[in-house]
């Protein structure tokens, strides 16, 4: 059986590893547009930091390593198209410009994401970057050493802008923080939380902007401001970062596309196409919290989706079993996780909901070490099932997240985790555990 994969991020990467356990005489063969096999963006931060010294080392696999192990790999080598009915597909070698056409009997496909840029005036001037891949990793570290950058703008206060602003802010840069929506990180944590880490930011030389719409850029040659309908914004560097659309356009004739470009899949990955499967950010996603699909970026799902489309290569015996939506962050020395439903989360899918915050030492009194803790338990009000949790602190508490998702996942109500078995040491937590403390606040609020 010969095997095509494209794309060396997370959900290809892991097509590849689950195809050599599964199917280890099949004919691998791996292709990347680029020149670099498998790099992680959700590492840059730690390179532009200075905490990782060296930029290729920021992947899952080198080509060499795969190679070793039997895969083919291409980079540099582009998949401009797929003719399912031929069961084929055209391959462009992006050096050289020649193309031929290579068949296949499966083909997992993970085309990704690419950035949105802002389509302003002043659009093509210097200094205005993205934050995505390692090509832009590299021109961003070297603005955080160029002594003619002083003023970052971010355009954009999701993860990426964040992680963005932050790094800058390290190095010594004024940073401005500017978005359309009315508070940073907004989809993943509520205002409670929002709040917090606004002064976080604000302490550590971040200017944070919101309710604002970018209007235009301003400079002579490089970016000198950035303009919103409400003010201007000195700037020597720009960094976009306003989210991602589906790296599609060239499979609309192809394959189903959703109306926003995501790839129809169903439940085993499969595509519209025989034998052609999707992965990653390009496709929709079993969203259990909320029983519906969504889209979710995280790197987490691709890997999932990316194992389960092997698993389902010769037939379709293993639905997915959807994601919770889990991800964590650290904002200075605050580091907080999420999972399931919040706020933002609940008004998009027009979904009632209750929710408990404790806000406690998440330590006993007479440990010197305690630190505040925030946790806000998301519910059903009708069945009491739990649907997701925010939890936060400057002691890193982000793992007991995973605890939140496992029961999401298992559908238990806040009286089971009130008194979920816990473990309890002094120099780790207090004998509630600030998990089943929110669920007991829960209780209280039906009784």
């Amino acid at each position: 059986m010969k095997v095509i994969v494209l794309g060396s991020s997370h959900g290809g990467y892991e097509a590849v590893e689950e195809l050599l356990i599964s199917h280890p005489d099949a004919e691998i063969q791996w292709y990347e547009k680029g020149d670099f096999i498998s790099f992680l963006s959700c590492g840059m931060q730690l390179y532009l930091e200075g905490k990782v010294k060296d930029v290729n080392s920021v992947r899952y696999m080198t080509a060499e390593g795969m190679e070793s192990r039997g895969v083919n790999v291409f980079s540099n080598t582009e998949i401009t198209a797929i003719n399912p009915e031929a069961h084929n597909v055209t391959v462009k070698d992006l050096v050289t410009g020649t193309e031929r056409t290579e068949d296949y009997d499966k083909l997992i496909i993970s085309p990704g994401a690419v950035p949105f840029e802002l389509d302003l005036p002043g659009k093509d001037l210097e200094n205005i970057y993205l934050m995505r891949g390692r090509k832009w990793a590299i021109k961003l570290k070297q603005k955080t050493v160029d002594p003619e950058v002083n003023n970052v703008v971010v355009i954009g206060s999701g993860y990426i802008g964040i992680e963005a602003a932050e790094s800058f802010a390290k190095a010594g840069k004024n940073v401005t923080v500017i978005d359309i929506l009315d508070r940073p990180l907004g989809v993943y944590l509520d205002k409670e939380f929002t709040d917090v880490l606004t002064e976080e930011m604000e302490a550590n030389n971040i200017k944070v902007v919101t309710n604002e719409t970018v209007q235009s850029y301003k400079g002579d040659g490089h970016v000198q401001k950035v303009v919103t309908d409400k003010g201007e914004y000195a700037a020597d560097l720009v960094v976009v970062a306003v989210g991602v659309r589906p790296n599609t356009g060239w499979l609309e004739d192809t394959l189903e596309l959703h109306p926003n470009g995501l790839i129809k899949t169903d439940e085993y990955m499969q595509t519209s196409a025989p034998d052609v499967f999707a992965v990653g950010d390009a496709t929709l996603i079993k969203y259990n919290p909320g029983q519906t699909e969504v889209n979710i970026a995280l790197a987490t799902n691709a890997r999932k989706q990316g194992r389960f489309a092997v698993k389902n290569l010769e037939a379709p015996i293993k639905p997915f079993p959807g994601i919770q939506g889990s991800s964590g962050l650290a904002v200075f020395d605050y580091k907080f996780a999420s999972t399931g439903i919040n706020e933002e989360m609940a008004k998009k899918l027009n979904k009632q909901t209750k929710s408990a915050l404790v806000v406690e030492d998440y330590l006993m009194d007479f440990n010197p070490d305690k630190q505040k803790a925030w946790f806000k338990l998301v519910y059903d009000p009708e069945t009491t099932q739990i649907l997701g949790a925010q939890l936060m602190s400057k002691a890193d508490l982000t793992a007991n997240i995973n605890a939140i998702s496992l029961a999401i996942k298992a559908k238990m109500t806040i009286e089971d985790l009130a008194y979920a078995d816990f473990f309890f040491q002094p120099s780790f937590d207090k004998p509630w555990n600030i998990i089943n403390t929110a669920a007991l606040e829960a209780m209280k609020n039906e009784r």
